[in-house]
């Protein structure tokens, strides 16, 4: 059985203030739990939870990840910007040209994310949460697909994306050309084993999926830290 995403983790200067941004524009439910932290949880069927962890990093660059919101018309649009701009957010230009019809902004902490135009094919049976847009290969979008259990909802011209079968956002993968990595990224997934399942034998799962395992400094933890073929940091959890 595959292991489940419990949490997309953000790093972060201020984890409440960014968690209190975030709780707004999604309308998500903030929550103290004893290992995740500051967490969100989801009020929609996204089915992970956001996790908010301390840093002191600079962000360096674009994220490799970022969330796509949907809007159901040009007003719902217009809302979620003025909502999110009152949180805290700005407008970013990340080279997007005038004709582009979603619009980018960035959070207090500068992570990057967008607020898709109404009618957008691609997203038309995701929820508020359409996708998280990710800077990755077709290798790794099909690693992810054997890793979570997710099928493959796109496969052409080497952009992939998968999406639970429970629903939820999709995860897509733009392809190559990828940008360089510059450090430890801001966010990563946590993965949690099944529930009834050994953490050792999911990590030796995914090191036979292409995955590897990575020394960031985390010392000595009861989770398992982890690089997917891209190289990008996530980590498995001890079941529970």
């Amino acid at each position: 059985m595959a292991c489940r995403l419990h949490a997309l983790c953000f790093d972060a200067h201020d984890p409440l203030r960014l968690a209190r941004f975030w709780a707004g524009v999604l309308d998500w439910e903030l929550a103290d739990d004893p290992r995740d932290g500051i967490a969100l949880l989801p009020s929609d069927d996204t089915g992970f939870r956001i996790r908010f962890l301390p840093s002191q990093a600079p962000k360096i660059g674009q994220n490799q990840m970022h969330f796509d919101l949907t809007s159901k018309s040009l007003e719902g649009q217009q809302e979620t910007v003025a909502r999110a701009l009152e949180l805290g957010a700005r407008h970013l230009d990340i080279g997007q040209g005038p004709e582009e019809e979603h619009v980018v902004l960035a959070d207090p902490e500068g992570n990057e994310f967008c607020v898709i135009e109404p009618g957008n094919n691609f997203l038309a049976e995701c929820g508020f949460v359409g996708a998280l847009a990710c800077d990755g290969s077709q290798e790794v979008g099909y690693f992810w697909s054997k890793a979570l259990g997710w099928p493959l909802v796109w496969d052409q011209d080497q952009e992939t994306a998968i999406r639970s079968p429970h629903g939820g956002p999709k995860i897509t993968w733009g392809g190559p050309p990828l940008e360089p990595k510059t450090g430890k990224y801001r966010l990563h997934f946590d993965l949690a084993p099944p529930a009834d399942g050994d953490q050792q034998a999911e990590v030796e799962r995914l090191i036979a999926l292409g995955a590897t395992r990575v020394d960031i400094g985390q010392g000595e933890v009861d989770w398992v830290v982890m690089a997917d073929p891209d190289g990008h940091e996530f980590c498995v959890l001890t079941p529970r």
